[in-house]
């Protein structure tokens, strides 16, 4: 437990980011997965759709330092190359 009232204030912060966090990382989750379901049903009309979605998701993520950089343009790039190969 924090012994100074800025401590305090510290630790709920924290809380509230993580909490923020953890919805964020989880919405670009769900927006990924439904892409990949779109990729395996082969419905190219969708996927490009949901892959615009999926890239702002990312870079946002990427832009407020809950993933990195790298990874967020990392994951872009395969699922692009995936939905232009269809």
């Amino acid at each position: 437990m924090a012994n100074h009232k800025s401590a305090a204030k510290r630790a709920r912060q924290s809380n509230r980011r993580m909490e923020m966090n953890k919805i964020r990382k989880s919405e670009v989750k769900t927006a990924e997965k439904s892409l990949r379901t779109a990729l395996t049903e082969k419905n190219k009309d969708k996927a490009s759709e949901l892959l615009v979605k999926v890239q702002s998701l990312f870079q946002k993520l990427a832009k407020s330092g809950i993933t990195k950089q790298k990874t967020a343009s990392r994951k872009t790039s395969r699922l692009a190359q995936q939905v232009h190969s269809l």
